[in-house]
Formats: C-alpha cells, structure tokens, sequence
C-alpha cells in the first residue's frame, strides 16, 4: 500500500485529474491482452513534464516504487505491477507538438501513439518510417525506451536511427531537456543514447525530437514462395541489390504461420498455395512511382528464372497490399490455444535455419505435440517464436525458455531483439551480455536512480 504522507503530499502538488486510486482503477489493465487486472493502488496521470517531474521528485523523497505505464504493448512484463508500486501513465501527454516539413522533424509528447505521428505526418507529405503491429496503440515514449524495431528495420534502422532529441525526467524529479533536432550535433556526450532502450530504468521520457522522411511516391509489395533456405538468402541479396536502396521489408513465415493465418477460424485468405517451405513479404519504397514499379517487376522476373522464386504475387491495389500485410500482423491467431509463450530473438542469418530446428527438435523430443510457429524480419536477422501452451504441463515454461535461449550463446545471438529485458529475461542475459557488460549497466543504475525506484527489477 502507499504511505498516506506521500498520497497526502501527491494529493497536495498535483491536478485532482492527474490521480486515479481505489474504484477509479476498476477495468484497468497492464498487459497487451488486458488480462492482467492493475495491481497498483495508486496510478499517476501527469498531463506535463511539470507534472511528471513533480510527482517523481516526491516518490523519490519518500523511497516509493513506480513502474511506467504507456500503450502496454509490451511482451516481457516490463508493466507488471504490484500493491505497493505507484504506476506513472503517459495517457495524458498526447500532444503532437510540431511537425517541420523543412527540418523534416516531430516534437510530440510521449504519449502520442505511434499511428498518430505516421497520420499526421503523412498529412503534410512526410513519413515516421517506424511500424510494427501493435502502431494503433504503441506510444512513441514506449518505442524509445524499448528501442522498438518493427517491419523496416532493414531500410531504416531501429528506433534510436529515428530519435534525434529527449527530454527525460530523473529518478528526483531532475529534467534533463536535450531537446535536438539536427542530425550532426556532436558536441559532447550524446545522452539520449543513455535513455533508448533502457526501459524505464534510468528515467522516464516525457518529449522526443523525431526524424522524418519524405513520403514515398510508390510502395509495391509482393508475397512470395521459396523453395528453401538457400534460396531465401540468395532472394534477399538479390532484392537488396536490385532494388536500388529500395527494399523496405523482407518478412519471412515458416509455413506452420502462413497456413495458421490463412485457414479458418482466421479472416486472412491464401494469396499462394500452401506447400512451399518458406513464404515471403517483400516491400518497396521509392521516390520514382514509375521507375520503381518497373524495377521491382524486372527484380522478380529474374529471381524465378534464378531458380529463388516458386511462385509470387504482386499487389495490383492498396486493398491487396493492406491483405498481404494483415497476414503478416495477426499475431493473435498464435492464441488459439492459450495464451502462449513469445520469443523474440536475433541470429546470424546463415545459422538461422539451423537454429530453428535444432529448437523445434528439441521441442519436440520433450512435447511430441507442440505447437511451434516461426516468422520475422530475417532481413535484419530478427525471429519470432511463438510456443503455443496447449499440451504442455504448467511449468514448461523455464524449460521451452532454455531449449530457446541456449543455443544463442555459441551463435552470438541475442535474447531480445527488439521487445527488450523487462522482468522475464532478466535471469538469461547473462547468454548475449558478458559479465563486464551486466557490471556496467549496474553502475549506470545505481549513478542515475542510487534508490532503484524506476522500474525496480527490470533488465538487471
């Protein structure tokens, strides 16, 4: 429960609005699918970085716990609450602030949702170039504190390629407004880099300078069947270097997710037969409406008669292209048979079909039955694994964890590519982190939040 002094002080400094407690809390959530009721007595809903900076400076004083609250979109329990945390929710810093269509940047609030800034900037001819599924609810502050990546990691880079200035507030209620908005700016040390990615840890993001890029003139997408892992790296080579720059996407799905997503009770239809070994989603984004068109056909015509394509179809419409991309995003067919367990890792692209069935194998060996289904970015290395609960006694869970994560320590893998730490990773960093680097963020930790309120018990 909170200190009846610190709600008495909190009550006192802050808008009546900006508290919500007791019954006010009934049918809140803190997790993606809302099933999780708040644990939290008390949530905190500051409407500014005053505000923000205000209410953490008196949790501080009083040694109070707070875990951060944005779209909770978040898949390693980086929102998990319990009665005696104090949740600080960006629900009411929604405001996007400016949009320069000559400094091509975004200053918004970081509770503006993902969709909000693309909207937005699509209006004035511009681009936010990150997208990943969960956009209608995803908050820009959650990107950058995660580092989300998301479909066109591969053209663009991760999130912190897209952050140029933070404002953050500290542990004690310290603002630190290194607001930027030039892409050069080399002048001492570059502290948002500190913040992106860190989770929450180390302080709570409350503004963001964002770098825009012109709106595309033409996007042509394509589905694509592969006849085997060789050829899918060979298509990769071969698209990246046809398409002169162009490639924005390259989404492979293991046919147990393509067949999962095209077959009933699930509303996708099949574009190719089902069959093939691996399937494809490749995009395109150019500046050439007419030259990119012919280019991405030219690209195609020689990968089949290369032997890399079984078959293909392209997108005649923004109806087709929005089809073929809604198979790719309904990740929620995984949970037909519970709720179940998600994996986001990162592999070197030539071990990546090894590592594959090496852990369907052992899977296997273990649950005869299981339920495995794999897709993501191969482009930039990234997998999802999706372990359905069905059939599997109600501790696997540690041991799927480990038949997941073993592997990637001798292939110089990753255990989170781009869903982060949160608490359900923490006690496997140790696989992509070396003891140096572990030290390290916990001097960083202890220097930045010496009373561990922010997130406690997150990463490390």
């Amino acid at each position: 429960m909170i200190d009846s002094s610190l709600l008495a002080k909190l009550q006192a400094a802050l808008p009546a609005e900006a508290l919500v407690a007791g019954k006010d809390l009934a049918g809140r959530t803190e997790d993606w699918m809302h099933l999780q009721a708040i644990r939290a007595t008390l949530l905190l809903r500051p409407a500014s970085t005053r505000e923000m900076s205000t209410a953490l400076a008196l949790c501080h004083a009083a040694r109070q716990p707070v875990v951060t609250h944005g779209g909770l979109t978040g898949l390693v329990h980086g929102a998990d609450t319990t009665p005696a945390d104090v949740v600080l929710s960006l629900e009411r810093m929604r405001k996007i602030e400016l949009i320069d269509p000559v400094q091509r940047v975004a200053v918004v609030e970081a509770g503006v949702t993902l969709q909000q800034l693309q909207e937005a900037a699509d209006a004035q001819g511009l681009a936010f170039p990150l997208d990943l599924g969960a956009r209608g609810s995803a908050t820009l502050g959650g990107n950058a504190s995660t580092n989300a990546g998301g479909n066109r990691v591969l053209r663009f880079g991760m999130t912190r390629e897209m952050v140029l200035g933070l404002e953050v507030v500290l542990a004690d209620g310290t603002v630190i407004p290194a607001m930027n908005r030039l892409i050069k700016n080399n002048s001492g040390y570059d502290l948002k880099q500190i913040f992106i990615g860190s989770e929450g840890t180390l302080g709570v993001i409350t503004r963001l300078v964002l770098r825009l890029r012109e709106k595309p003139a033409r996007q042509d997408v394509a589905f694509v069947a592969v006849p085997g892992f060789d050829a899918l790296v060979a298509l990769l080579k071969h698209m990246d270097r046809s398409l002169g720059g162009g490639l924005s996407a390259f989404e492979v799905m293991w046919p147990e997710f393509y067949e999962l997503v095209t077959t009933p009770p699930s509303k996708g239809r099949a574009p190719l037969p089902h069959g093939s070994p691996f399937y494809v989603l490749i995009e395109s984004m150019g500046g050439d409406a007419t030259g990119d068109a012919e280019r991405f056909q030219a690209a195609f015509e020689q990968a089949v008669e290369d032997g890399l394509v079984a078959d293909v179809v392209v997108a005649k419409s923004q109806a087709e292209v929005a089809a073929i991309w809604s198979l790719r995003d309904d990740v929620l067919q995984t949970a037909r048979w519970g709720l179940p367990f998600a994996f986001d890792v990162s592999v070197p692209i030539a071990d990546m079909q090894a590592y594959v069935e090496r852990v369907k194998s052992d899977l296997r060996s273990n649950w005869p039955n299981v339920r495995a289904f794999v897709f993501g970015h191969m482009g930039d290395g990234n997998l999802h694994l999706v372990i359905s609960p069905d059939g599997l006694p109600e501790d696997a869970r540690h041991a799927v964890e480990r038949i997941v994560y073993t592997p990637l320590q001798l292939l110089g893998g990753a255990i989170s590519a781009e869903h982060g730490i949160g608490l359900e990773k923490k006690i496997w960093l140790q696989i992509s982190r070396t003891p140096a680097e572990i030290a390290l963020m916990r001097t960083l930790k202890q220097a930045m939040d010496p009373q561990g309120i922010l997130n406690p018990g997150r990463v490390v």
